[in-house]
């Protein structure tokens, strides 16, 4: 897992982060991403974004519209549950089977719907968010390896939303830099089953008795092997 700092929103910062990248790109409906879209860079939208703008409707007007939208999208995460960490052709196979036929009937519905609301109102909205990036949404029926939403980067944020309350500032750019890279180790940490306190603790008891051309050896993904050989080597 990485995190990038950037002091603003510009578009040129996701741009420099993914310089060269041309995989794919799940994610919301930040503008920033454009240009990498441009470039080359496939675009997977996120249905839980999608979701969200007709749970807020449902929550305000309790519509029958608003409802019926978040039971068709219900039907396509019911799918997800049933394939959540199968291989990428699994996946894919399911899809075809089960969810290229909902995700159908769910772009019927929407064009209809959209012919009898307000253009100005929020369902109206809702419906356009979805249609502007359908073509991204549906890329999980031709793609195994994407998921239908990126609620896990969005889960991995989720320390930075909540520090906001406690801390404001970074102080720096260099502070925001150095915040990035102390994210990208406690999450990662946590990716590979590590306790991130356990884990920092060990590499700070470690780190400066240790080459620093091996310092690779303290990533998370490496420090099993590593802590090992110095355990020997101290009891040697």
């Amino acid at each position: 897992m990485l995190y990038c700092y950037s002091p603003d929103r510009k578009g040129e910062h996701p741009k420099a982060h993914l310089a060269g990248f041309k995989g794919i790109l799940q994610a919301d409906g930040y503008a920033g991403y454009a240009g990498l879209y441009q470039q080359g860079v496939t675009e997977a939208a996120c249905m839980a974004h999608v979701r969200r703008k007709f749970f807020d409707i449902h929550a305000e007007t309790k519509s029958p519209q608003s409802n019926e939208a978040l039971q068709r999208i219900a039907a396509l995460y019911a799918v997800e549950a049933l394939i959540r960490g199968e291989t990428p052709d699994i996946r894919l196979r399911a899809r075809t089977q089960r969810s290229a036929r909902l995700f159908a009937e769910l772009r019927k519905w929407l064009d209809a719907t959209l012919a009898r609301v307000s253009g100005k109102s929020e369902m109206a909205k809702a419906i356009r968010y979805a249609l502007v990036r359908w073509d991204a949404l549906t890329l999980v029926l031709r793609d195994g390896r994407v998921c239908i939403d990126n609620n896990a980067a969005e889960r991995s944020m989720r320390p930075m939303t909540l520090g906001r309350k406690n801390w404001l500032f970074a102080g720096s750019d260099s502070g925001g830099e150095r915040a990035a890279a102390v994210y990208t180790l406690t999450e990662s940490a946590k990716l590979n089953g590590l306790d991130p306190e356990h884990y920092l603790r060990k590499v700070l008891e470690r780190i400066a008795d240790h080459p620093v051309k091996r310092v690779h050896e303290f990533l998370p993904w490496n420090l099993d092997g590593v802590r090992q050989r110095l355990d020997q080597r101290d009891a040697a």
